[in-house]
């Protein structure tokens, strides 16, 4: 059970400051003087992965993040039933993160472009661009997160590695889709925000889930330490 709960605080953290960047300082002058913009948006998620990893990841590897789950369940490196647990409250943490965005701005006002943080594709966007870019950053994501945490990688920087990459992915891809490659990072969000962002939903839990067992089929292929 302390490995489930900490996948829901690490999570509910992700979400809060991830989420919470962009809700409150993604373009927000009148509370911050400056927004912090894609650059700072993408670095609050980086961050707030590398504070958990560091935190809670001796206690439950700090997955965070159901695609992240999959993927260390189709390498072979995770239980069935705790692979299941771990998503559960993954998303249970996610839903708590949003659910603190949504008070917070219950009792005040935002200035940032959005108000729940939630994912989606709209104008230039289409949908296939959303897919293909949800499942190509969730492979890589996932690629960096089984290499750096696989037998003889250099497990002390594995926390900043993983943190640094998903800086990385949300750079490039929070123009396209707000970057999810994490349904439950998507989930919550959409469930406080309702309408396109709950019917866009299905594509930020497909996409990642397709993404991270391509990764995991690759890096079985890849991994020279067959352990």
């Amino acid at each position: 059970m302390k490995k489930y709960l900490a996948e829901m605080v690490g999570t509910m953290v992700l979400v809060l400051m991830g989420c919470g960047s962009a809700v409150f300082a993604g373009n927000a002058p009148a509370l911050v003087g400056a927004g912090v913009g894609t650059l700072g948006v993408a670095f609050a998620f980086g961050l707030s992965v590398i504070a958990m990893a560091y935190t809670i990841g001796k206690i439950s590897g700090c997955h965070i993040n159901p695609a992240i789950t999959l993927g260390v369940l189709v390498a072979g490196k995770i239980s069935g039933k705790d692979a299941g647990m771990y998503i559960l409250f993954q998303i249970i943490g996610a839903i708590i993160g949003s659910a603190i965005i949504y008070l917070l701005l219950s009792v005040g006002g935002h200035n940032g472009p959005t108000a729940t943080g939630a994912n989606g594709w709209s104008g230039d966007v289409t949908m296939a661009q959303a897919f293909i870019a949800e499942v190509v950053f969730t492979f890589v994501f996932v690629l960096v997160v089984l290499g750096t945490t696989s037998e003889g990688a250099f497990g002390k920087f594995a926390g900043l590695a993983i943190g640094l990459t998903l800086v990385l992915v949300h750079i490039v891809c929070i123009p396209i889709t707000g970057t999810s490659v994490n349904p439950a990072r998507s989930i919550g969000p959409a469930i406080f925000q309702g309408g396109e962002a709950l019917a866009q939903l299905w594509l930020f839990i497909v996409a990642p889930l397709i993404g991270a067992v391509l990764s995991a089929v690759v890096w079985k292929v890849i991994d020279t330490d067959k352990k």
